[in-house]
């Protein structure tokens, strides 16, 4: 379907470019009373035929129709064909290498753009599976550990004790389902590729159930809130949008050392709501901003007070899921001291509808 859809459109821009070059020789002819720049004018419009077109077909199939319509409407005995001319057989051997060198230069120039874009991506995954052997590595042999320690000392460990280290084991194993979460979403989006289902979701309640969830798993860390009064209706994923909201919270407790504070701020302007994620921490190290969205950070250079960390992939999958929404996240750290999220998504209308 793509396929036949990307052939139509190369086929009306091949048109759309003739008729074009066409024209404008009429018009040049009308004006300066010349056709001395007929056969260059046809030339460019091959050129761009090869240069934007997918096949050689386009451009070739293109110098053919110039070399007619020169020949038929600009050159004597006029609006008659003659093509055993000398200048007509030169004109098409012209265009018809021009069409054969642009077409076969495009062609290398897509192929080394996707050579280029499958090394990016195998690099990609070499990463994310680093990251990943490396941090589950830890969790998993914690709860192997606490397993062990009270199974081998069952009757001689103290029942408090024991809570402890089930405690961790319960700790550890959400860490790994919030991992999990990750992998999976990563897996299922692709912000280039993949249309994500939106729903009209409210803002106050969407923010209500990304607390609630919150809470659940950081009950110790509190979260400022500042958003709209109004009624706020936005298309969106609600349950990835969470995800996404929740991984940036738990970002900050995770990394941010020295905080004390944690701020949500959701603000209206032109049609578009305007999420920031806040704290006053220790905010991010310069070296790791570039890479903070890619999936993978330079364990040496990463600033974090927990021994369990995901190497970015919670961002990576922020990332791409606000990226499926038609928007893009950023990071920044706040001169006031600390490190701020933000990003935006589209607001419904009053009449229900999503604005354009």
């Amino acid at each position: 379907m793509k396929k036949a859809k990307k052939t139509i459109c190369d086929g009306c821009f091949t048109v759309l470019v003739l008729v074009s070059a066409f024209f404008l020789n009429l018009l040049l002819d009308y004006w300066f009373d010349t056709i001395t720049l007929v056969p260059m004018i046809f030339v460019l419009g091959v050129f761009l035929v090869s240069l934007k077109t997918q096949h050689f077909f386009w451009g070739i199939a293109s110098s053919f129709v110039s070399v007619l319509l020169v020949n038929y409407a600009f050159t004597y005995p006029y609006f008659g064909i003659d093509l055993v001319s000398p200048e007509c057989i030169v004109s098409a051997l012209i265009m018809l290498a021009v069409a054969i060198m642009t077409g076969t230069l495009t062609m290398q120039i897509r192929k080394t753009e996707q050579m280029k874009a499958e090394i990016e991506k195998e690099s990609m995954r070499a990463n994310l599976l680093r990251a990943i052997s490396h941090d589950l590595r830890t969790p998993l042999t914690a709860v192997y550990g606490s397993c062990s320690a009270i199974i081998e000392n069952y009757d001689s460990l103290e029942k408090a004790d024991q809570i402890k280290l089930l405690y961790g084991i319960q700790q550890d194993a959400q860490w790994l389902i919030r991992m999990v979460e990750n992998l999976l979403s990563v897996t299922r989006i692709d912000g280039e590729k993949v249309l994500v289902k939106k729903t009209p979701t409210v803002l106050e309640e969407f923010i209500d159930t990304v607390l609630l969830k919150f809470k659940k798993r950081c009950p110790d860390v509190s979260v400022i809130t500042d958003i709209p009064d109004t009624f706020v209706s936005i298309p969106m994923d609600a349950m990835l949008m969470e995800q996404v909201l929740i991984n940036i919270l738990e970002n900050a407790v995770y990394h941010a050392k020295g905080m004390t504070q944690l701020r949500l701020t959701v603000v209206l302007k032109d049609n578009q709501a305007c999420f920031s994620i806040s704290d006053n921490g220790c905010g991010i190290d310069k070296d790791i901003l570039p890479n903070l969205f890619t999936g993978y950070l330079d364990r040496h250079s990463e600033s974090s007070d927990s021994s369990r960390s995901n190497m970015g992939i919670g961002l990576s999958v922020c990332a791409a899921i606000v990226r499926a929404h038609g928007s893009k996240i950023t990071a920044a750290n706040q001169k006031s001291g600390g490190a701020v999220f933000q990003f935006s998504l589209e607001t419904e209308a009053e009449d229900g509808s999503q604005p354009i």
